[in-house]
């Protein structure tokens, strides 16, 4: 799902305005009080971050925005009024639209932060797009890959510093779950709640993370991570690409946008055909195998992670989880990815596995899931952080 497509299209006077509920004298404008604060849940992706926010108390999100997770910086000698506004920083969408003139940082890089500078500037423009009513207190919820070294908590906790009031950091799988969750169902008959017993396989641009939710934050024994997911096919298909077509040179963003429209795993019904230049002319390549290839290599790492975690399980939660094997991130938009997974589980003797997709949604899950965690929250679980 493209950012256009799910994001509010709310004006600054009508963000405030349903931020800050009816007007001055309410709890809203008294800072420090928990009644007044903006609830966030966050999810600050490699390649995108999505963004939930609600004043405490309100029913509906205010802001739900998705932004390209990318900063870009003018490069030196930038001819005056090339770029709008002469401006020498960008972001999300506007810094690749320009990015021909201007220097991109990833501040994410493999689901940490990379670039604390970057990161900075980034979490201060999500701060401009929640334009929060004055002195209301920010508490965000931002999700973690699965496992995240106490390094990398402490390289977010400072670049959201200043930025956010408090935080509460929390392993993204858990996220997708409690995001997934659709409480309004609960009592259906056969509802089956994804926060009671379930395994969810988030499969994101810079870590692929596995994670037993079984109705409490998971413990660093229930969670898997690791740093090949979207990003390290890319550089696979890269490379099998270049070996294929030695004069073929594609920029990162098509081997991208070539992985995104027509990655599968499994059989191939027809060859995948795509116009590449080779030597000065445009060529028709197939790239089927590659892909293909690529793929089946995140697939295979996926396997041995799942494996991992099942055989953890206790014995008699094992026959449920099987039953509620959860793909969500981008990787679970490739073709055919839970039919093949169930395959692959089915052959290695696991006794009727059920693997499913969350859909077109999933870059929305954990940010709904943060949201939902920072309104259950405890006031003792923030942790204030001071600039």
């Amino acid at each position: 799902m493209s950012a256009s497509s799910i994001t509010n299209a709310i004006t600054s006077d009508h963000r405030k305005r349903l931020l800050k509920g009816n007007g001055p004298g309410r709890a809203a404008d008294v800072p420090g009080n928990p009644a007044a604060a903006v609830l966030i849940g966050f999810d600050w992706g490699t390649n995108k971050s999505c963004i939930k926010a609600a004043l405490s108390g309100a029913k509906d999100d205010s802001v739900s925005l998705i932004v390209p997770t990318v900063v870009g910086y003018t490069n030196e000698g930038i001819v005056e009024n090339l770029l709008p506004g002469n401006r020498r920083t960008f972001f999300g969408e506007e810094a690749l639209k320009h990015r021909l003139h201007l220097r991109l940082v990833q501040p994410m890089v493999d689901g940490v932060i990379a670039d604390l500078s970057a990161s900075r500037d980034f979490a201060q423009h999500i701060r401009s797009l929640i334009d929060p009513p004055a002195g209301a207190e920010l508490r965000a919820v931002i999700g973690l890959p699965a496992n995240a070294q106490r390094a990398a908590r402490e390289s977010l906790r400072h670049a959201v510093a200043g930025v956010f009031d408090r935080v509460i950091l929390i392993p993204e799988p858990f996220l997708a779950a409690l995001g997934y969750r659709d409480e309004s169902r609960l009592a259906r008959p056969g509802y089956v709640d994804p926060v009671q017993n379930s395994l969810f396989v988030d499969i994101g641009a810079g870590t692929t993370d596995v994670c037993m939710v079984q109705g409490y934050y998971p413990t660093a024994e229930d969670q898997i991570s690791q740093a090949f997911a979207g990003d390290k096919v890319d550089a696979l298909l890269n490379e099998a690409i270049r070996k294929t077509y030695p004069d073929c040179a594609l920029p990162q963003h098509k081997i991208c946008e070539i992985k995104e429209q027509h990655s599968y795993v499994g059989q191939l019904d027809k060859p995948i055909l795509i116009n590449a230049v080779v030597g000065g002319k445009m060529r028709r390549l197939d790239v089927g195998e590659q892909i293909g290839g690529a793929c089946t290599e995140l697939l295979r790492r996926i396997l041995e992670s799942v494996k991992l975690l099942i055989a953890r399980a206790s014995s008699d939660s094992v026959s449920e989880l099987l039953q509620n094997i959860v793909l969500t991130g981008g990787g679970s938009l490739i073709r055919q990815i839970d039919t093949e997974l169930q395959r692959l589980l089915t052959e290695e003797g696991y006794e009727q596995p059920r693997v499913r997709v969350v859909g077109e949604r999933y870059k929305e899950f954990v940010a709904i899931g943060a949201r939902k965690a920072a309104r259950q929250a405890k006031e003792t679980q923030w942790q204030q952080l001071i600039a």
